[in-house]
């Protein structure tokens, strides 16, 4: 196929920089080459931030670098790079706090205006095309006129940029107590929403640590409102439209206060965590609902998001074709009512009453999102079958649109594979083979744990943030060693092979050597090995991804367990002690550190395995939740402490233990079990 034109962005390996590779516009990728090029020729920058599930990415890129009018402008009068969010999110980071401050509010697509060395002074999410055309040339013309002022500016801006991500050492601060972390769940509760779940707005994202922690706080504590609360939250997140009833996985997020309408896209993300959450409650409930929505959702990853060298790629897009062929939000997903009673035929009148064919499951233009608001049994009942029945048909119902939507033009598929969201992905299936047992969870993680190790990790244990076609171009960011050391830390407690836990260490060391900060105790989002503009963020709050900084305060914390002469669990603790100053005011943007929290304060084991039937016994102790602790087992010897000088060449036994001191050994895994107390 021949192209008008032809940009810098076409040698890229990212679909997204890829969709603008041949617009007008003459885009480039981000490199400090690009910074000294501007630099030399006092060129601004206009530097926009996007991925490629982004609705609105795809509009402004239609409306303005599509357009030849604005193309000439932008050529003009700046040096334009274009930059995919998933790939960078360390320069992401940075422009973003940088709208934030000087809009109050962020998005994508993210537009910037920087000075040539990349310091920023305006900025904007999506923006029509007269606007645009009209702000910019404003903005070029204001610098030529009064560059002293705009320096200035964005100095001071700078400065500010720098400053909202400084963390104090607080290592002599006394550790977050339980009387604390009560009073800061109950300053966080007056947001939940009781009744639909999630908080007290819209829109409504799937934030699954926050549930991950309140599920074990609940449990823990035996605080029968939070379970209540979050029991709700994960059933009418499941029930709602904001989870693909048909093919499985989760849209990004809801744009109701009732979960019905999603965002369409489906990142890998969210998917990998929501099974790694799902499977654990239900091994806290036993709720048939949960197992489901683990085995829907694998089958949705597996399916569509899985290469053949069992690595995952990104999302799929928001948007698809409608039969007009138009390109609207949601078109594969949607269903008209018609259309449906032609498909289902007699097992329409079910199927309407199990997922709303009505004003409540209505969208727009006379669409249909599938949305519960029953359970089985009501359904059931009203029909007069039985549950059984209930399920025939409505799987019956489902293949039958599956195979309709076969004519229908799938969403875009981004094909990168990030290796972050691939560890958060491991880690969900581990969970789901934890709390389901079934071993093909087990089989497809042992693989995509091979590929991560073999070419995603290199020899000096640093990792690679991204590949595709067999191409690495990015080094690692935080997020990535996080991600992998907490899932390959999760797959020896299923495997207990020893290679996963020292490759979990090795990285963690890496991280210590490279990303460490030792003045106070945190890590840097990059590596000393990488070039930075502004700064080198350390990210300390939960979102949807829990913060880098979390996750390997976690990992220090579990790798404490494992090698006791280490000083990673002092790291730990010291990190949990800079941000909990956070806590009470904030504490949904801190679920992940709360965890931590709980974990130190209340009692937290070690359970060693040694005998020939360690993997049988290690199986029936994976069948129930057990948030606090933590699983090593071998046959009869093992490098690690926890394990050395435990075997008994006559009995499998079980050592339930606390920094090294033990219980009386248990040959069952139900005795095992009743001395994991939460209290001392």
């Amino acid at each position: 196929m021949t192209h008008k034109y032809t940009n810098a962005l076409v040698t890229e390996t990212s679909p997204y920089l890829l969709q603008h590779a041949h617009n007008p516009v003459h885009w480039n990728p981000w490199s400090p080459e690009l910074l000294e090029r501007a630099q030399k020729e006092d060129k601004l920058l206009l530097i926009s931030i996007g991925y490629a599930a982004c609705h609105w990415c795809h509009v402004m890129e239609k409306e303005c670098f599509e357009d030849e009018e604005v193309a000439a402008m932008m050529n003009e009068k700046f040096i334009n790079i274009k930059i995919d969010r998933e790939e960078r999110p360390d320069i992401d980071h940075i422009y973003m706090d940088a709208l934030q401050m000087m809009t109050g509010s962020g998005g994508w697509p993210l537009n910037i205006v920087a000075l040539p060395n990349g310091k920023p002074f305006w900025g904007a999410t999506y923006v029509e095309k007269d606007k645009w055309i009209k702000s910019l040339t404003e903005l070029s013309n204001l610098y030529l006129k009064d560059k002293s002022k705009i320096t200035e500016y964005a100095d001071k801006l700078a400065e500010g940029i720098k400053s909202v991500n400084l963390v104090e050492t607080k290592a002599e601060a006394t550790s977050y107590s339980m009387q604390q972390l009560d009073a800061a769940v109950k300053n966080w509760s007056q947001h939940f929403d009781t009744t639909l779940g999630g908080n007290k707005q819209a829109p409504k994202f799937m934030m699954p640590a926050n549930y991950n922690f309140l599920l074990h706080y609940g449990t823990a504590t035996e605080d029968a409102a939070i379970l209540e609360y979050t029991n709700t939250s994960l059933t009418k997140m499941a029930y709602g439209g904001v989870y693909d009833h048909v093919r499985g996985g989760f849209s990004r997020y809801a744009t109701d206060t009732k979960w019905h309408i999603p965002h369409f896209e489906k990142m890998l993300y969210d998917n990998g965590q929501l099974t790694s959450l799902y499977a654990q409650a239900y091994a806290a409930t036993n709720n048939p609902l949960y197992k489901k929505v683990v085995q829907e959702t694998i089958a949705f990853t597996t399916r569509e998001l899985m290469n053949k060298e069992y690595a995952f790629y990104s999302s799929l897009d928001a948007d698809s074709y409608t039969e007009k062929g138009t390109l609207e939000e949601g078109a594969y997903y949607v269903w008209k009512k018609e259309k449906l009673q032609a498909l289902l035929a007699d097992r329409f009148e079910i199927f309407k009453d199990y997922y709303n064919i009505s004003n409540y499951g209505l969208w727009e233009h006379q669409n249909y999102v599938l949305i519960r608001n029953k359970s089985d049994s009501e359904v059931a009942q009203k029909h007069k079958i039985t549950q059984q029945q209930l399920t025939t048909t409505l799987e019956e119902c489902k293949a039958i649109l599956k195979e309709e939507q076969t004519n229908r033009k799938r969403p875009r598929l981004d094909d990168k594979i990030l290796t972050s969201w691939n560890g958060l992905m491991l880690k969900g299936l581990i969970d789901a083979y934890t709390y389901l047992g079934d071993e093909e969870y087990l089989n497809i993680a042992l693989k995509n744990a091979a590929f991560l190790k073999t070419k995603m990790i290199k020899k000096d244990h640093s990792i690679y943030r991204n590949h595709k076609n067999g191409k690495s171009n990015i080094n690692g960011f935080l997020e990535d060693y996080a991600t992998v050391i907490e899932a390959y830390i999760a797959l020896y407690q299923v495997t207990f092979d020893e290679s996963w836990l020292q490759i979990a260490k090795d990285l963690n060391d890496y991280c210590l050597n490279n990303f460490y900060d030792s003045s106070n105790g945190m890590f840097y989002f990059t590596s000393q090995e990488d070039t930075f503009v502004i700064r080198r963020t350390v990210e300390t709050t939960d979102n949807v991804i829990p913060a880098s900084n979390s996750i390997m305060a976690k990992n220090l914390f579990v790798l404490s367990k494992y090698f006791p002469n280490e000083n990673y669990a002092q790291k730990a603790s010291h990190m949990v002690k800079n941000v909990q100053q956070h806590f009470h005011e904030n504490g949904g943007s801190y679920a992940n550190w709360l965890q931590l929290a709980l974990q130190q304060d209340l009692p937290f084991y070690e359970i060693a395995i040694v005998g020939k039937d360690y993997r049988k016994k290690a199986k029936e102790l994976h069948a129930s939740y057990t948030p606090n602790a933590i699983l090593a087992g071998t046959a009869k010897t093992s490098k690690l402490e926890l394990l050395q000088g435990r075997h008994d060449p006559n009995n499998t036994l079980i050592y339930v233990c606390q920094h090294g001191s033990c219980k009386l050994p248990q040959t069952e895994a139900t005795a095992a079990l009743q001395q994991l107390t939460y209290t001392d």
